[in-house]
């Protein structure tokens, strides 16, 4: 199960150093998911084109339901469910993937959508020997958990969306673009602390987190990333990308959660998929909470998913 593919080049000694304080975060980040009960994996898929990094209990049990946790930009599996993993782990067999060309996951492949990376969570799913799960995806991810919902109908069993603005009209993209203000492939790919710091800015609503790491560390941060070009790609894809006027209706249960200050997808949004969806959904918004959720309300999202997905 394990991959030979996406290897990088050696670093240099100057690249070694440099990366020494995200490495060091890193490791803290791995023990960390250890003691929560988790262990990663690597599966191959599509003839060992594509590689998948997927964090998995190490005991599954059979009472408890499985959970498949898909992050967005900004991180990987790590970074954006530290805050949330114990909790979530105490209660379900959860699963975190680091989707294709973020953390350790890698694809020779040239496909840049997010339909490809839903066939690539499924598939390690399946790999892992996971036949059923519930999905709940942040940002980015809410666009992957909607094309696996779509995907695989039965083996995805109910769906949690997150910050994510799957529903809108090219007009509210081009008003979104201006509110940028600047390149969004530079903000979501950044090459620069500040840039960092600015999509923490602009993801929270509270307190901006990227003005608690020094420069060094976020350079580090940034010079761990060995994906860039393809993130960027990404990026462009769903930029160019019309809105999908045929986009079909789940037929899972699906709970949106969305904090009613954030600025990269207003909430406006939250209703406009609620609607979309019908009465299969539910809408939870939560209160002087900007789009990083999952940082700034850990313990409410865990608390409305948990509660959303329990069978009881």
């Amino acid at each position: 199960m394990f991959s030979t593919i996406g290897s990088r080049r050696p670093l240099s000694l100057y690249g070694w150093i440099k990366r020494l304080p995200m490495n060091i975060a890193e490791a803290l980040l791995w023990l960390y998911f250890s003691y929560c009960n988790l262990s990663p994996c690597t599966v191959d898929l599509d003839d060992c084109q594509t590689s998948m990094h997927i964090w998995t209990p190490n005991h599954r049990r059979c009472n408890k339901p499985n959970l498949v946790l898909v992050h967005g930009y900004g991180g990987n599996s790590k970074w954006q469910f530290v805050l949330q993993v114990a909790q979530l782990a105490r209660d379900f067999n959860v699963y975190i993937p680091d989707l294709v060309f973020f953390g350790k996951s890698y694809s020779t492949r040239s496909e840049r959508t997010d339909t490809f990376q839903a066939k690539c969570v499924c598939d390690g799913m399946k790999k892992v020997g996971v036949e059923k799960f519930s999905a709940y995806g942040i940002s980015y991810g809410g666009y992957v958990v909607y094309r696996m919902a779509e995907r695989e109908e039965k083996m995805v069993e109910k769906v949690v969306i997150v910050s994510s603005g799957i529903v809108y009209s090219e007009n509210q993209k081009s008003e979104l673009l201006k509110k940028v203000g600047r390149n969004v492939v530079d903000v979501l790919v950044p090459e620069k602390p500040e840039e960092i710091r600015t999509l923490c800015e602009m993801s929270m609503h509270k307190f901006n987190i990227g003005n608690l790491f020094p420069d060094f560390f976020l350079r580090g941060f940034i010079a761990a990333d060995g994906y860039k070009k393809e993130k960027k790609e990404m990026v462009e894809y769903l930029l160019l990308g019309k809105p999908d006027l045929h986009l079909p209706v789940l037929t899972q249960e699906t709970l949106i959660i969305w904090g009613d200050k954030d600025r990269i997808f207003p909430v406006q949004l939250a209703h406009q998929l609620h609607s979309h969806l019908g009465s299969k959904s539910k809408l939870e918004i939560l209160e002087n909470v900007g789009h990083a959720a999952n940082i700034e309300a850990p313990n409410s999202l865990n608390k409305l998913v948990t509660l959303f997905l329990s069978p009881s």
